[in-house]
């Protein structure tokens, strides 16, 4: 059975609208509840925590009561970044958690993420249960003893001194980092945590008022960052997205650096202190051949999933690894969390930059990046690819086009009306043609 509300990561959409309506949001809160009672009886504890959207403070009351409603004990961070509230979940022995993001998304939009005891996302077999009890036409009468929530004064405080032990023993002194929250969820823990390990901090959209989220800043717009870099002389460019749990790096010259260069670093590092675990790297089939053929030089395997974070840490689950990611800036160190964590990313690459005695441009150097076309479309509708007149043959040709020197692929957004077309080539005009091949044919017929 397909899921209805769930996608990729949570549920998601434009805040009052369904489904990221109160209603909506009353009835999850009493649905996690009712499949918790299932797994075990007993009264249960849930945390909630929230990026900076205005929508936050509907969505964080409406779930509350649905929780209070069932009889659960709901504990209330306030704005924390989604890691932390996944950090919180395990580390304060909650039954479940919650968090209110869309993450790099716009103001209006808004989402449901929820992870199990264990500090990881809900699987899907979970999932499926918390829509049946949302989408019933009616939810079963039940006797129970009402609830309570409070607020959890020192959340953060908690979260930044477990992020700081992602630094080790190392010291950021001497470091100039410029660091831009997106007005987001990481707008205070941030440049505390950096400042307080030593370096010197300038810090940049950092003074959230409900709408400016994610706007002309962080992880989505690093431009601003990069400027900021050059102007103060600083060592590197660290930018969030909404709920930190992405991060987008810019080097000393104000470049912005490729997400793959980031992992292939990672990866090396690790791989030379004996950190690196089944000497893997799990990545996604959107990043560059390139980066795996760079490993590969250095004896490291490079594991690929589908897109998305959640099926990035399955693999590293389900085989051992603990370093994983997606060139979109999502990059998990699961010896440190259960997540992607953008605030405990840009600390590991500062301390490879500290142990190596060089710039991230340096270590950045560290791949070839074959060139990459990708075209975001918005489209009308979804049907599969397959079905869609004309692109099994144009993908067919541009496979046999491109040999063992590049590929293709093309996948619908999980979270939005769009389509993703991606084409990469040693040939960079090659992989731009057969792309634009491939939009014509959105065009004519699933454009919008």
């Amino acid at each position: 059975m397909s899921k209805k509300l769930f996608g990729t990561d949570g549920i998601r959409g434009t805040a009052n609208e369904w489904p990221i309506t109160p209603e909506l949001a009353l009835r999850l809160g009493r649905a996690v509840a009712r499949v918790l009672d299932a797994q075990q009886a007993g009264k249960h504890k849930v945390v909630i925590g929230k990026d900076t959207r205005i929508s936050g403070y509907m969505l964080e009351t409406a779930i509350t009561s649905g929780l209070v409603a069932e009889g659960a004990t709901v504990l209330l961070t306030g704005p924390a970044p989604t890691p932390a509230v996944a950090h919180f979940t395990r580390t304060m022995r909650c039954d479940a958690g919650i968090m209110l993001t869309a993450s790099h998304n716009p103001y209006p939009d808004n989402g449901i993420k929820i992870f199990g005891p264990d500090g990881f996302k809900l699987n899907d077999a979970l999932e499926l249960e918390v829509e049946k009890i949302i989408l019933a036409e009616k939810v079963a009468e039940k006797e129970t003893t009402i609830g309570k929530a409070k607020r959890i004064d020192d959340a953060i405080g908690r979260y930044i001194e477990f992020a700081k032990t992602a630094a080790g023993d190392t010291s950021l002194k001497g470091l100039k980092v410029v660091i831009d929250c997106a007005h987001g969820a990481g707008y205070y823990a941030a440049p505390l945590i950096f400042n307080e390990l030593g370096a010197e901090v300038v810090a940049m959209s950092t003074h959230p008022n409900g709408t400016n989220i994610n706007a002309d800043c962080g992880a989505m717009h690093p431009e601003a960052c990069a400027q900021a870099v050059i102007e103060h002389g600083a060592d590197i460019g660290i930018c969030l997205d909404g709920d930190a749990d992405r991060v987008i790096f810019c080097d000393h010259t104000g470049a912005i650096v490729n997400g793959d260069q980031v992992l292939c670093l990672c990866a090396k590092a690790m791989k030379a202190a004996g950190q690196l675990k089944g000497d893997t790297l799990v990545a996604t089939v959107m990043s560059n051949l390139g980066m795996r053929d760079s490993l590969a030089a250095d004896g490291i395997k490079l594991e690929t999933t589908p897109v998305g974070d959640r099926h990035v840490l399955e693999c590293m689950r389900d085989k051992g690894f603990n370093l994983g990611g997606e060139n979109s800036g999502h990059i998990i160190f699961s010896d440190f969390g259960t997540t992607g964590d953008g605030i405990v990313s840009a600390l590991k690459v500062l301390t490879f930059m500290s142990k190596a005695g060089k710039s991230l441009a340096e270590l950045a150097n560290c791949m070839e990046i074959y060139p990459q076309v990708l075209l975001n479309m918005m489209v009308t509708e979804k049907p599969a690819v397959e079905d869609i007149p004309g692109m099994t043959e144009a993908i067919a040709s541009a496979e046999k086009v491109f040999g063992d020197r590049g590929r293709v692929l093309v996948r619908y957004s999980g979270t939005e009306k769009k389509i993703r077309i991606l084409t990469e080539c040693a040939d960079g005009q090659l992989a731009s043609a057969e792309a634009n091949k491939m939009a014509e044919i959105i065009n004519q017929t699933i454009g919008a």
